[in-house]
């Protein structure tokens, strides 16, 4: 599977750093953090398409106020979102500038008329974000336009889950990445149940990754331990700036540092190879092979005091020395030599 030019299966983990509300207002701190993304090695800048109209109604009643012991306690959510939400005219603007310096770029859409804007950009993929995963029309609407498509399960039950899966492919969409996410922000170490990552794989067939909100960069390294193929983290530039998602975002030198370990991690994970590397060849000459122990002489019995398996490895395979012991010697053999 395909995100743009980045092949899931062959490229490694598909880094995306997510903007969301992190440019605060300012077009420039959008354009600089598409740029920063960039320099520290991300694969891709991840905006949301919305505004407060189209995601909530502009009231005060109590069922619209946020609470909860979330960071954003006493707002209204049609505050928070207009605070939060990246102007559509800015788009055309930041979609030019990131294939400019060549990082991909996509977006969250979060009603039909977001994939509606969006498409003149024909973005690589499309993310649903974790608390649309059960605006099912939302879904098909976004799937059936034949683009990967990226959905967080974070507050999703197995049965929904399942059922956004049936609808991409029921629109001729297979190109599903589920995340596996945690909807608290920031979230709770305990709470990440990473092990859901090579679960969610299996049970839906899919590429499976992880949408992460917790503090710091160890929950992604474990994540692509795993199994990861996709990362999505928070991102801002600089945590001065403040803003809506400020607190549980990285800034630019811990994303650097956590697109490094991520790819180390890689590297450590390798492959599953058996095959005799060169390598190993070399370094198979400091393991044991069959070395003679004391002078033999000729028609003496082969013993385990005369013949032992030693370090260095140029002689004959420890395997063969119950086949060895109790024969006879049919010449002489002077301690030290390798016994072939």
């Amino acid at each position: 599977m395909k995100i743009g030019n980045f092949d899931l299966s062959r490229d490694g983990t598909y880094i995306i750093a997510e903007m969301s509300a992190n440019h605060n207002g300012k077009l420039q701190n959008a354009l600089d953090t598409i740029k920063a993304a960039k320099e520290i090695g991300a694969d891709a800048i991840k905006l949301q398409t919305y505004t407060a109209d189209t995601l909530t109604l502009d009231c005060r009643k109590d069922d619209f106020m946020i609470d909860g012991g979330t960071l954003w306690d006493g707002q209204s959510l049609y505050d928070l979102y207009k605070e939060a939400y990246t102007p559509w005219e800015w788009h055309k603007e930041l979609f030019e500038y990131a294939r400019e310096i060549d990082i991909d770029i996509f977006s969250s859409p979060f009603d039909k008329s977001a994939v509606d804007f969006l498409e003149q950009f024909n973005p690589s993929a499309y993310k649903i974000a974790s608390f649309e995963i059960t605006d099912y029309e939302l879904i098909r609407y976004t799937a059936s336009k034949g683009k990967p498509i990226i959905i967080s399960t974070g507050i999703a039950t197995i049965d929904e889950i399942q059922d956004a899966v049936d609808i991409c492919r029921s629109e001729g969409n297979s190109g599903i990445v589920l995340l596996k996410c945690t909807s608290a922000y920031p979230a709770p170490l305990e709470e990440a149940n990473l092990k859901m990552i090579p679960n969610l794989a299996q049970t839906f067939n899919v590429v499976s990754g992880f949408s992460d909100h917790t503090l710091g960069s160890t929950a992604p390294i474990v994540a692509v331990a795993l199994g990861a193929k996709v990362i999505e983290k928070h991102f801002i530039l600089d945590k001065s700036i403040g803003g809506a998602d400020a607190d549980f975002s990285l800034d630019k030198e811990e994303f650097a540092q956590m697109v490094k370990a991520v790819r180390d991690a890689e590297k450590l994970l390798g492959k599953i190879d058996y095959s005799m590397s060169d390598k190993k060849r070399e370094s198979r000459r400091f393991s044991r092979s069959l070395y003679v122990a004391k002078d033999i002489q000729k028609g003496e019995v082969f013993t385990e005091e005369n013949i032992r398996s030693v370090r260095p490895g140029y002689g004959k395979h420890p395997k063969y020395l119950n086949d060895i012991l109790g024969r006879v010697a049919t010449k002489e053999y002077n301690f030290g030599d390798r016994f072939e």
